[in-house]
């Protein structure tokens, strides 16, 4: 197993997927894009996801978080793609660019401003920069600002378009102008309904003119069709000239606004009077405090350091504190498992932002409190007490899972990964308030979910039987060592939540726990299921009752169980399993297989240009937020040393790679704390 990772290694060094030429650590830079090989950057701002297209002045898709309507695969609801409210045409002497007309086209994500610049040559005409904002400080409001400078003399005609994915329904387009003596307005605006019609969605953008520029260009509206308009002018421009303006879009749902049609517009011009140099100060100030509050730097290794920030970056704009909306797998990158919200969420993207966003992770857990009633209607679906809580959940907090997927009914972890997410919050904040109106409320469901869950056939076989573990390879298994891990945590979580609060627990809950068995082969390995063979697995299992649960924490049963189940791994698997191999042997001392396996973990699966993570090596299915999760977990648990107590967040002695000079992890915890670890 070293030989292999250390050959991996190797090759990731002579080849690497991304390109990245002359960056800061802050900067991920794509070059000599390949259109028919690209898979877009997000911009988002925890509501709307915008992601980037190799096409000039064009985007992938947006997509609108907390929308959720029945279309596409499974019979089930996927997040809504909403309307493309920030696309572009541009047409130079009567030209349309395109990928034909253009040359050094290039585009950097900007990791400290959250912004995607676009450059590029239109033949000897004119340059072209493009810089795009999903406003952090406006959360259904998106920025773009566009410069022209010219090379000889040109006409220019920029278009803000507005298309509908075809999925919308009774799409109505409209254009009007408010005119007041100082400023008129113009709102290009499109509403339609999501496929069944439950909900209303609307967008509206305007163009924003600088004074600099006088008088402001006369405004054409062309309506093509039903699903595409857009708003024109025309302008001439000298050799030497640069021209500047900006373009503000909003998108809203009914799932947001009762209104969305006025809302989006109302929006819209709020920006635009706003104008353009506010707009952009606010939001760099809002991802300045991000960022002041949470950061890490790999000193030494400013790769590194840019790899780590950029799975940072993601779920930083995956997410948004102050409200109830929670994190995809592919967060808003696009479509990806139908936008909905799974395990994947508490147990790996959620630890990086408790330590580092408590604020964010209180915004992830918000989600599950306001769904408690429906998983508790899910339990009672199923004849069990408490709240069960749905592998796939989306609006309602009923169970999204397509039908042909035996993970809805079977996998039953999850609940018990919610019940721990709730107590690390708890730990973390030590906010008593929030743990009685809150956290109480689902441990407690969670507590009685498991006491019912498990068949009592005698002493030390509380067994949880027909279940699907973390590997879900293994279908309908019995005795799963990670879902009777964490029904084990979740009683003593629920028992710890009760005395805190001066309750008295219930007794059951401490004697089922006592009660639930882990399985071990003859030899003391601990064993995945009661009837494992050691077949290859798709996910870590048994190693997450080393880490993160703390189950088992014997040196000696650490490797015994890591030297057996590694090299099952599989290489297929996402990718968020390596991660914890990577924090186990770290905490055991094998710090240089710690590191290798790190690498691993993500540099396997960038894809061009950007080098943005898909779920397995050499898949396509970006952005995998999931696996940032893990890498995360890796660096904050791993390298960093951290680990979440009952007296808070500590750090563990630990030792970092011999490349890496020190890392250095900035806003931590409730008293954005600073942690350093080094050889």
């Amino acid at each position: 197993m070293i030989l292999r990772i250390s050959s991996l290694t190797l090759l990731l060094s002579l080849c690497t997927y991304v390109i990245l030429n002359a960056q800061d650590d802050w900067s991920v830079a794509a070059k000599k894009i390949d259109p028919n090989n690209y898979y877009g950057v997000t911009i988002a701002n925890g509501v709307v996801g915008i992601v980037s297209s190799a096409e000039p002045l064009k985007v992938k898709d947006v997509v609108l978080n907390g929308a959720y309507d029945y279309y596409q695969r499974g019979r089930v609801s996927n997040i809504l793609k909403t309307f493309n409210h920030v696309n572009m045409n541009l047409d130079i002497d009567g030209h349309r660019i395109s990928g034909e007309n253009i040359s050094n086209y290039e585009q950097t994500l900007n990791m400290k401003s959250a912004s995607l610049v676009t450059t590029f040559d239109v033949q000897d005409k004119a340059e072209i920069r493009s810089e795009m904002m999903s406003l952090r400080h406006l959360p259904y409001t998106a920025l773009t600002t566009i410069t022209i400078k010219a090379k000889k003399d040109i006409v220019i005609t920029p278009m803000s378009v507005i298309e509908a994915p075809n999925h919308l329904q009774d799409v109505r387009n409209y254009y009007s102008e408010i005119d007041r003596p100082h400023v008129k307005i113009p709102l290009l605006t499109s509403v339609g309904l999501s496929p069944s019609g439950r909900l209303k969605v609307a967008a509206s953008n305007s163009f924003v003119f600088g004074e600099k520029h006088g008088e402001e260009p006369n405004l054409i509206h062309e309506d093509w069709d039903y699903n595409m308009h857009l708003a024109k002018f025309h302008n001439s421009l000298k050799a030497g000239e640069t021209y500047e303006f900006s373009i503000v879009s909003s998108t809203v749902s009914s799932e947001q606004y009762e209104d969305p049609h006025n809302e989006a517009e109302r929006l819209s011009i709020f920006a635009m009077m706003e104008g353009k140099e506010r707009l952009q100060k606010k939001h760099n100030q809002a991802w300045s405090k991000l960022w002041d509050e949470g950061n890490i730097t790999v000193e030494g290794n400013s790769d590194i350091t840019r790899d780590i920030r950029f799975a940072l970056y993601h779920l930083y704009s995956f997410a948004r504190e102050g409200t109830s909306y929670s994190l995809s797998p592919m967060g808003l990158s696009g479509l990806g498992y139908n936008g909905h919200v799974f395990w994947d969420t508490e147990l790996w993207m959620y630890p990086p932002l408790l330590m580092l966003q408590p604020e964010m992770a209180r915004s992830l857990l918000e989600y599950r409190f306001e769904r408690l009633e429906a998983a508790k209607q899910n339990a009672f679906a199923h004849g069990y007490d408490g709240a069960m809580f749905p592998w796939e959940s989306a609006n309602d907090g009923s169970e999204d899972t397509p039908v042909w997927a035996l993970t809805g009914p079977f996998q039953h972890h999850i609940t018990g990964c919610i019940g721990w997410a709730h107590w690390k919050y708890f730990q973390v904040t030590q906010d008593r308030e929030w743990l009685e109106t809150r956290g109480w409320p689902v441990l407690k469901e969670v507590a009685k979910f498991w006491t019912s869950r498990v068949d009592r056939v005698g002493p030390n076989q509380y067994n949880i039987d027909n279940i699907i573990g973390a590997n879900e390879w293994e279908e309908n298994i019995d005795n799963n060592a990670f879902t009777n891990g964490m029904a084990i945590t979740s009683l003593h979580n629920a028992i710890s939540a009760a005395k805190e609060l001066g309750i008295t627990p219930d007794p059951d809950w401490q004697h089922v726990a006592d009660n639930i068995p882990i399985l071990k082969f003859p030899d003391g390995t601990t064993k995945e299921n009661k009837t494992y063979t050691g077949v290859e697995i798709k996910q870590a299992d048994v190693n997450l009752l080393a880490y993160p649960l703390d189950i088992i924490d014997d040196e000696k049963q650490i490797l015994k169980d890591l030297d057996y189940y590694t090299p099952r791994l599989s290489p297929n698997g996402p990718a968020m399993g390596s991660a914890i191999l990577s924090i186990l042997y770290n905490k055991l001392g094998k710090y240089q297989l710690a590191e290798d396996i790190f690498l691993s973990s993500y540099k396997n699966n960038e894809v061009p240009p950007f080098g943005v993570i898909s779920e397995t090596a050499g898949g396509t299915n970006p952005y995998f937020a999931t696996g940032a999760g893990g890498m995360l977990q890796a660096v904050l648990s791993g390298f960093g040393g951290l680990e979440i107590t009952d007296k808070g967040i500590i750090q563990n002695t630990v030792k970092i790679p011999k490349g890496w000079k020190k890392v250095v992890i900035d806003g931590v915890g409730k008293d954005n704390s600073t942690f350093t670890s080094k050889n």
